[in-house]
C-alpha cells in the first residue's frame, strides 16, 4: 500500500498546474468540477483545488519529490531559479544527501531530493 494522493487548496488552479507540469512532470488526469487531479508517472495524484484563500501550513509541513539522482536535483533547481521560483533551503550536499526546498505559487514547502538507497 503506498500514499498516492495530495490535495491542496490553491488560488488559480491554473497557476498551480503551470508549476506542477513545467517543474514536476505532473500531467492532467480528470477534472472533477473545478478541481483537477494531475497525475505523475508513479501513479501519485495531485488534487488541486479552487479557494478563495489559503490558509497557511505550519512551518515544518513539506511534501517531498525524490528525483533519480543528484544531478537531475541540481538541475532542477537550476531551472527554478532561473524562473524565479522562491527557495526556503538552499541547494545542499550534506554526504550523500543532495535537497533544496521551495516553495509552490500559493507557498506549500517542496523538498526536492535524490538519496541512494540503503545498501
Amino acid at each position: 500500500m503506498n500514499i498516492n494522493h495530495l490535495h491542496l487548496k490553491v488560488s488559480s488552479v491554473e497557476r498551480a498546474r503551470a508549476f506542477y507540469a513545467r517543474f514536476f512532470g505532473l500531467t492532467d488526469f480528470v477534472w472533477h468540477g473545478e478541481m483537477l487531479f494531475m497525475r505523475d508517472g508513479a501513479g501519485l495524484d495531485l488534487a488541486l483545488a479552487p479557494a478563495a484563500s489559503v490558509e497557511p501550513m505550519p512551518s515544518w509541513f513539506h511534501f517531498g519529490f525524490r528525483l533519480g539522482d543528484a544531478g537531475a536535483v541540481r538541475s532542477l533547481h537550476d531551472a527554478m531559479a532561473a524562473a524565479g521560483v522562491s527557495f526556503s533551503a538552499p541547494l545542499t550536499t550534506d554526504g550523500e544527501l543532495t535537497f533544496f526546498r521551495c516553495t509552490d505559487p500559493d507557498g506549500y514547502a517542496i523538498e526536492v531530493y535524490w538519496e541512494p538507497d540503503p545498501v
